[in-house]
């Protein structure tokens, strides 16, 4: 344990939010598994802000690897006051600190499974470990492209308290502006207001998601529906001019097997509908994102194998992870982790320090399984 945790602290040590290089995270890693035996490649590439990022490749045995344990090293800002962030305590049985739960705790998991399977391995492992998960899972997708990290098998690393995950939903997400006229606000006849304009195609919009979008379901998730969300909203220049521009973010949330462009689709006819019967409407929708989600059967092999280890049955989340990406390199993928995702993302984001153990027993029993 004291090695798990050790590694788990200088993981916790490294800032490693999406906006800052995740190399550091990367050279504490790649020493440790080069010492276990694993060969290591990284992919680089240069994200959207200039910002260089790494995605690890760690092999142990030649071939197509029978299991990819994969983490991602990103983690999402935290706030200045939290002065502990970067420094991992431990408290009532939790440690603590950013990453800790999502998802830096899996990678000392899965690392120190490794090292305690190793010399009992005689099939082919990997081990990947990604950057930019919450920017968009951009890391998982640069192997995609590359065609790396192929793996029959994916257990992918999220706080799922230790259920494996079969499912999840695919994540879209668009940006939207609505155009008008600018004018003196006192001479409303003189211009059109977008954010007017807005309005009256956000109340169909939500029309649409309480109902049409909600009329296929799937009793194994929660909410049973995709969903759809405005998350931000933007418009005027100020308080006495009519404002000519109204922005704001549309995201959905497509069950596995539903078109992603479904939603799109009826957003644009809801738009044209309203210009059809509204002479000067004036918008355009442009997607940003499009990711499906994965729907791994609860009869796969890797899926009973966490099912029978943990005593825990398979479920679905509605939050999306790289199960897409490793499932189109041709895996089978299921999400699996310690820690709960309703304690990531905020001030003082923990990981329970009983299942990082629990957690190493399963991974290394899984490594046995599968390519021992």
């Amino acid at each position: 344990m004291s090695e798990l945790l050790a590694l788990l602290r200088d993981l916790v040590a490294i800032d490693s939010t999406s906006t800052k290089p995740n190399g550091p995270v990367v050279d504490a890693l790649e020493p440790r598994l080069k010492a276990l035996g694993f060969s290591c490649e990284r992919q680089r590439y240069v994200d959207d802000a200039g910002v260089e990022k790494v995605n690890l490749l760690a092999t142990l045995g030649a071939g197509l690897p029978e299991l990819a344990l994969v983490g991602h090293s990103d983690c999402v800002p935290f706030d200045a006051s939290w002065k502990d962030a970067l420094t991992l305590v431990e408290r009532d049985g939790k440690l603590y600190g950013r990453g800790a739960c999502d998802t830096k705790a899996y990678i000392a998991c899965a690392v120190t499974a490794a090292g305690r399977a190793r010399g009992k391995l005689k099939r082919p492992l990997l081990l990947a470990f990604t950057a930019d998960e919450e920017l968009g899972c951009v890391g998982a997708k640069k192997l995609l492209e590359a065609g790396k990290g192929r793996t029959k098998r994916a257990i992918i690393g999220e706080p799922t308290g230790l259920r494996p995950i079969r499912a999840n939903k695919g994540y879209c997400l668009a940006e939207v502006e609505v155009r008008g006229k600018e004018g003196h606000s006192a001479y409303p006849d003189t211009g059109a207001s977008a954010i007017f304009r807005a309005a009256r195609w956000l109340e169909r919009l939500e029309a649409y998601a309480q109902g049409e979008l909600r009329v296929e379901q799937r009793p194994d998730f929660s909410p049973p529906y995709a969903t759809l969300n405005v998350g931000m909203i933007q418009g005027g220049k100020a308080k006495n001019v009519i404002p000519g521009a109204c922005r704001f973010t549309l995201e959905w949330r497509p069950l596995p097997g539903q078109a992603v462009e479904g939603v799109l689709r009826a957003v644009e006819a809801l738009r044209d509908a309203l210009a059809a019967s509204e002479p000067g409407f004036e918008a355009t929708v442009t997607p940003l994102r499009m990711d499906r989600g994965f729907d791994t059967p609860a009869e796969a092999d890797v899926v009973r194998f966490l099912e029978g280890r943990t005593g825990q049955t398979p479920a679905t989340v509605a939050f999306g992870t790289e199960g897409p990406q490793f499932a189109a390199l041709g895996a089978v993928p299921v999400v699996f982790g310690p820690g709960d995702i309703t304690a990531a993302h905020q001030t003082g984001e923990h990981v329970p320090k009983a299942e990082l153990e629990r957690a190493v027993e399963v991974l290394e029993a899984a490594l046995l399984h599968f390519c021992g």
